[in-house]
């Protein structure tokens, strides 16, 4: 799985020939994550604290998966702001997935302000058995090791 997001590096490059920042002081930058590989699947875990669930979307097409979240600022109305640290608006990541994904078995849950995306392997990539035939012997197996 590879990560990529071209509108990132985009803001990096316009962002350094302007001399701005990208994103404001409440505006989100970056979707944390971690993406890890267990057994037959990968587990993505994407931090989002605040994010009403509901606001949640997770697609894949054509070998993207993208995610896209989005985190409500309190009302400015008669607010005197002594500190704004917090992020809000709309957060989006792009993962490129690679061909051995079982993209129809992708699955996420919602729960403590991380979202948990499972992404299974296809049967076609995981591992298997292949027998061997010789002529006037029998059959053996060679099996695969887990790297």
């Amino acid at each position: 799985m590879l990560r990529f997001d071209p509108f990132r590096d985009l803001d990096s490059i316009a962002a350094g020939m302007f001399g701005t920042s990208s994103g404001s002081d409440r505006v989100p930058r970056f979707m944390p994550m971690d993406l890890y590989k267990v057994d037959d699947h990968y587990v993505l875990s994407a931090d989002l604290p605040g994010v009403d669930p509901g606001s949640i979307d997770v697609d894949v097409d054509r070998g993207t998966l993208t995610l896209t979240a989005h985190r409500t600022a309190p009302s400015d109305g008669g607010v005197q702001w002594i500190s704004s640290e917090r992020f809000a608006g709309t957060y989006r990541r792009q993962i490129a997935l690679g061909d051995g994904i079982d993209t129809e078995r992708i699955s996420a849950s919602y729960d403590n302000g991380v979202l948990s995306v499972t992404i299974p392997l296809a049967e076609r990539a995981k591992p298997r058995k292949i027998d061997i035939s010789r002529s006037g012997t029998e059959q053996r197996s060679i099996e695969p090791h887990a790297t």
